[in-house]
């Protein structure tokens, strides 16, 4: 199965559970945000207080929770698109390609500097 194959039938399946579940009477935009958001910082929450090191060398409990949590991020912002009627995948290429053209390769290498400061 390609990549957007499995992304497809991912989707699927998260709004099948939704579905079964009667939640998309819950799962308006502005709630599905501040879930997005909640979620995300459980997800921050993990590295907290972590050194860069201990950040990049993670317990198998603390890589399973990370990734508990990063799915948890995924799911609400499937459900998100899914409200709104945006193809993630369309959204992240025409992204990609903004991004492109903010950052060239040529000038944005090795370094953290937001576009508007490139040379």
């Amino acid at each position: 199965m390609n990549e957007q194959d499995r992304f497809s039938t991912i989707v699927d399946k998260v709004i099948q559970f939704r579905e079964a579940r009667d939640w998309k009477q819950f799962h308006d935009p502005k709630n599905l945000s501040e879930a997005i958001c909640v979620e995300s910082a459980e997800l921050l929450e993990r590295f907290l207080w972590k050194t860069r090191a201990e950040a990049e060398d993670l317990s198998e409990a603390e890589l399973r929770a990370v990734t508990e949590e990063s799915a948890d991020v995924m799911i609400f912002l499937i459900c998100l698109c899914d409200a709104l009627g945006i193809d993630l995948l369309d959204a992240v290429e025409t992204k990609l390609q903004l991004n492109e053209a903010k950052y060239p390769a040529d000038r944005a290498r090795g370094t953290a500097k937001k576009y508007t400061e490139l040379e």
